[in-house]
């Protein structure tokens, strides 16, 4: 198991390499979903200018 762990020396670049690929990964799943969020807020907050603006309007 210490072999495994170990990489036959090469454990450094090994983990390393694993550690940045796992970050990469859940920042491909995070940032969209924050994205979205704020995307969806924006929206929202649009929608109701417009609904506000057409009803000063038609007053």
């Amino acid at each position: 198991m210490q072999e495994f762990f170990n990489m036959g020396g090469y454990a450094f670049f090994v983990w390393t390499s694993y550690g940045l690929a796992l970050v990469v990964l859940v920042i491909n799943i995070i940032l969209p979903m924050l994205k979205e969020g704020s995307i969806l807020r924006a929206l929202g907050r649009k929608a109701r200018r417009r609904k506000y603006d057409n009803t000063d309007k038609n007053a």
